[in-house]
């Protein structure tokens, strides 16, 4: 465990510092690497902050990352594939790793809330 989540958040570390000029992660435009580490980002807080104890840092405690997520989960019609009970639902219920199943009320994530990505050169989905 203490090797692994060294591990995660350095991973983490190297792709805030990459974000903080850099729209996305191959660039100035929106690929498939950017939608895979979306899923990921989109469950740490709500589920592998504590499921994993992967809580060093939460995910919104980084500028850079927060804001990409919050750009990625605005584009039109992400927001409805995004079921957040269901995210906490499915990996609180690992026995091996919650054996009291119990499932936390929080955290409330607002993916809504603004973020400041425009400042960076790309473009994201074009929708004709």
């Amino acid at each position: 465990y203490d090797e692994a989540v060294r591990d995660v958040f350095a991973a983490l570390d190297r792709v805030e510092a990459h974000l903080a000029d850099h729209r996305y992660l191959a660039g100035k435009y929106l690929t498939e690497a950017d939608w895979r580490l979306f899923v990921t980002l989109v469950r740490f807080d709500a589920a592998y902050n504590g499921v994993f104890k992967c809580n060093i840092r939460r995910l919104e405690d980084y500028h850079h990352l927060s804001h990409y997520l919050r750009e990625l989960y605005q584009f039109e019609n992400v927001r409805e594939t995004v079921k957040i009970d269901h995210i906490k639902a499915g990996y609180y219920s690992i026995a091996s790793v919650n054996p009291t199943g119990i499932v936390p009320a929080g955290p409330l994530i607002d993916f809504d809330r603004p973020h400041d990505r425009e400042r960076l050169m790309g473009k994201g989905i074009v929708m004709r």
